[in-house]
């Protein structure tokens, strides 16, 4: 993330000055949780590449543009929300922070008017700072690669990493419960080796990374023994701070 004096003036300007609504009035988190799985996956797309393209436009990056911040928190929400889509899930959660974040973004600044300044604003604050998890990347059964769909929750936790000045990262690999508990523990730290390695190669220090493994010991959704759950297929990077 970067902040400079532009930016920080253009937060002062949004506190006294409303933004207009957007031109095109967009879907609420309620109607999107009320989508088929496949008409969401395209609705948090959508809002995906938007973000994705935002928070790596020049202009914006450069410029007093306070959306910039939300570029970063709805490209890093909708990634969640869509890894979550993968195995057919539509976590609440996500799906109203990526609406909210990318409705945000959305909203176009006027020109702030001439004000007094009676105090100093408080700091830019990026919303994503406050997450206990920075990002949840589920895998298919019995893999240990990645999806596509890791890639934007990966790099938002490299960014945030740096940004919110975090000491590290949790890097937790899980399996579901079917297979041997020997051999599921073995995946789920090649789970956490290679999200650790993806995100090394995004620029993170592999020094700030806790990696472990644990198997089918901590399902996130209950299961009986053998039962193959996409949900507990995962690898949860969780924030040290």
């Amino acid at each position: 993330m970067r902040t400079n004096s532009k930016l920080t003036m253009a937060v002062l300007a949004s506190a006294t000055v409303a933004f207009p609504a957007a031109a095109q009035a967009q879907a609420s988190a309620a109607d999107l949780s009320g989508m088929s799985v496949s008409a969401l996956k395209g609705e948090i797309g959508k809002r995906y590449d938007a973000a994705l393209a935002l928070s790596r436009d020049g202009g914006t990056v450069g410029a007093n543009d306070p959306r910039y911040l939300w570029a970063i928190q709805a490209k890093a929400q909708c990634g969640i929300a869509l890894g979550f889509l993968k195995s057919s899930t539509k976590d609440a959660v996500s799906i109203g922070k990526c609406a909210d974040a990318y409705d945000r973004m959305q909203q176009q600044p006027r020109e702030p008017q001439p004000v007094a300044v009676q105090a100093p604003p408080p700091p830019v604050v990026n919303p994503a700072c406050g997450e206990p998890i920075a990002g949840i990347v589920f895998f298919d059964w019995d893999s240990a690669a990645p999806p596509e769909s890791a890639a934007p929750i990966i790099q938002a936790a490299v960014q945030n990493l740096k940004a919110c000045g975090w000491k590290g990262l949790g890097i937790a690999g899980h399996t579901d419960r079917s297979g041997s508990e020997a051999y599921n523990n073995a995946l789920s730290m090649r789970r956490a080796e290679a999200v650790a390695q993806m995100m090394t190669v995004q620029g993170a220090d592999r020094g700030a990374m806790a990696v472990s493994g644990h198997g089918e010991s901590e399902p996130k959704v209950p299961t009986p023994d053998g039962e193959r759950n996409p949900q507990n297929r995962r690898v949860e990077i969780t924030v040290q701070k």
